[in-house]
């Protein structure tokens, strides 16, 4: 699947995507049960690339983790259960019940996931917030440091082409956002 949003692009942009844009929609971008079952085919790859990964969560791999980029409008579910995987993308305006949430901006949450940041570090300059089972949290971040290519690497290798170079455009925006120390347009 490829989409292509330089089309729509209007003439004299940078090509960079403001994500405050993002959070001034009433709704996601895309429907979210469009979005969910790309999510669950993306962690049934990584999961089948990396099944060592569920030892070291024991017993929360049955614990439903919520990621919140809390500068987009849809939140993550995540059940890491080998047995019975789910991953969803849900309106922030119907939030599930959890047992460990993990907040922060979506740039901050993908340099996580792609190594780049440290979740200490993060955790400590309060640019990602812990709440619920933090054992759990504990786990599972230490279960994805053992992986052997980073989450946002696998996730862009199996969406191929796009999904490469819009990592690449994050990691931009990330870098850029951090030497400037905010964010896009902040309100």
């Amino acid at each position: 699947m490829t989409i292509d949003l330089s089309s729509s692009r209007p003439s004299g942009a940078t090509g960079r995507f403001p994500l405050s844009l993002l959070r001034s929609l009433p709704h996601p971008p895309l429907p979210t049960f469009l979005l969910t079952p790309i999510l669950k085919r993306i962690a049934a790859a990584i999961a089948a690339e990396n099944p060592e990964m569920f030892d070291r969560l024991g017993p929360h791999r049955h614990v439903y983790f919520l990621i919140d980029p809390t500068d987009l409008p849809v939140v993550l579910y995540l059940r890491p259960d080998p047995d019975a995987l789910d991953f969803r993308v849900l309106d922030r305006r119907h939030m599930p019940v959890y047992a460990a949430r993990i907040s922060g901006r979506f740039l901050d949450l993908l340099a996580l996931m792609d190594g780049e940041q440290d979740g200490d570090a993060l955790f400590f300059s309060r640019a990602l917030t812990v709440s619920g089972d933090t054992e759990a949290v504990v786990c599972l971040r230490n279960a994805l440091d053992d992986v052997d290519e980073p989450i946002a690497e696998s996730v862009a290798r199996l969406l191929g082409r796009p999904g490469k170079a819009a990592l690449d455009a994050l990691r931009r925006a990330g870098a850029a956002s951090r030497n400037t120390g905010k964010e896009d347009n902040p309100s």
